[in-house]
């Protein structure tokens, strides 16, 4: 080798390792280590997921899970405290925020799927959503083939009339599906006995029927028009060593029983600031995916059967 070679060859392995080097420092395990804080990206208005309770405090079902993986990082990194702080993200901004490295995890109700995945990574799934319909208990409608011949409510360009449409000629229903201008019109259709159902996404038909006059009288749909879609922890993409951290975490929380407890906190309890209990039992599919933890974005993984 000549000696501008054997130059060219040491800069160039000078090079490398800094690069590597600048790469270690930027580890999120490395990171937190260093300053002895981690950082939550929370949800002002996401509820139950993720939001501001009375005195401005961040609560939620994801933020106490979040809580149950930085004892986990705290323990891995051997640290005695571990400050927490919280940063309000929004849809458009948590990417970008998770990406730059402002934020160590997304504690909210973020959609795992494959467009996202280019650009950041998911933990196990912790909430599965689909298209469901809420109805009266008095009307005894308990599928949605019982659906048939009868007036049902949905909101106008959404995905959820989309599948009520499909299903309707799919299932040779026949039915008289009432296009609604918003969601609340949609519920408002079923409180006032102008429709018998109303299908929308199941947790949103909760929150409805927990804001109710009377959500004892409401009942949502076992049935669902579309596949769950995973809600995940959102993590930087590209970091093995935490990621791993992560979801030894929440695998073992949902697996223990414990995750199973907090849903039934948030989700079948009264939860501030109103005093609202969502009455959303844990779905077949969400049972199934806390005992065998995945942070796959396939709808077709989290089937109940």
């Amino acid at each position: 080798m000549t000696p501008w070679r054997a130059l060219g060859f040491t800069l160039a392995i000078a090079c490398y390792a800094g690069q590597a080097s600048g790469q270690e420092l930027n580890l999120t395990l490395k990171n937190i280590k260093e300053t002895g804080a981690i950082t939550l990206g929370y949800r002002e208005s996401s509820i139950p997921f993720s939001y501001l309770d009375d005195n401005q405090k961040p609560v939620g079902y994801a933020l106490d899970i979040c809580y149950k993986i930085v004892d986990a990082v705290k323990k891995e990194l051997k640290l005695d405290r571990l400050e927490v702080k919280f940063n309000p993200v929004s849809s458009s901004a948590r990417i970008p925020l998770m990406a730059n490295g402002t934020i160590d995890l997304e504690c909210g109700s973020t959609t795992n799927n494959v467009d996202r995945l280019k650009q950041v990574a998911f933990t196990n799934t912790h909430f599965l959503t689909a298209t469901r319909f809420v109805s009266k208990k008095s009307s005894k409608i308990n599928s949605i083939d019982d659906l048939k011949g009868k007036s049902v409510a949905s909101t106008s360009g959404t995905t959820n009339i989309k599948q009520l449409t499909e299903a309707n000629v799919a299932r040779n229903l026949g039915l008289n599906i009432i296009p609604a201008k918003e969601h609340a019109e949609s519920f408002l259709l079923v409180e006032t006995d102008r429709a018998v159902a109303a299908v929308l996404d199941d947790i949103l038909l909760a929150s409805f029927v927990a804001g109710s006059k009377d959500p004892e009288a409401y009942v949502i749909s076992t049935d669902a028009f579309s596949k769950p879609e995973p809600y995940g922890i959102m993590l930087r993409k590209d970091d093995p060593a935490f990621k791993k951290v992560v979801d030894d975490a929440t695998a073992a929380l949902y697996r223990s029983g414990e995750g199973a407890r907090i849903y039934e906190k948030w989700f079948m309890q009264k939860i501030p600031p109103k005093g609202l209990n969502l009455n959303a039992p844990m779905a077949p599919e969400l049972k199934k995916a806390f005992r065998k933890p995945s942070d796959s974005p396939d709808p077709d993984s989290y089937t109940a059967m």
